[in-house]
């Protein structure tokens, strides 16, 4: 089979288009960029690592079955807050 070479005066690919800004901070933006996320009625923010550990723990409980993960996240998320109340 023959190799593809790639030729020295190729130009470059075109970047790609930037999407829409978003309207607010969600979790999974905060996850994107490794924020806090703010989860509590008193000012309280948890990180985005705690969620992340716990939720999961969750996953593990559950027995790694795969399809259920924004479940683990917004239990791991309630968890977190009843805990910082």
């Amino acid at each position: 089979m023959a190799k593809s070479v790639k030729k020295s005066g190729a130009a470059p690919k075109a970047q790609a288009k930037p999407g829409k800004p978003a309207a607010k901070m969600t979790v999974a933006s905060a996850k994107a960029n490794g924020t806090s996320t703010s989860l509590g009625t008193n000012g309280t923010s948890i990180s985005h690592d705690l969620v992340a550990q716990l939720a999961h723990r969750f996953w593990a409980e559950r027995g790694r079955t795969h399809g259920r993960h924004e479940e683990d996240w917004f239990r791991a998320e309630q968890a977190l807050r009843s805990r910082a109340s």
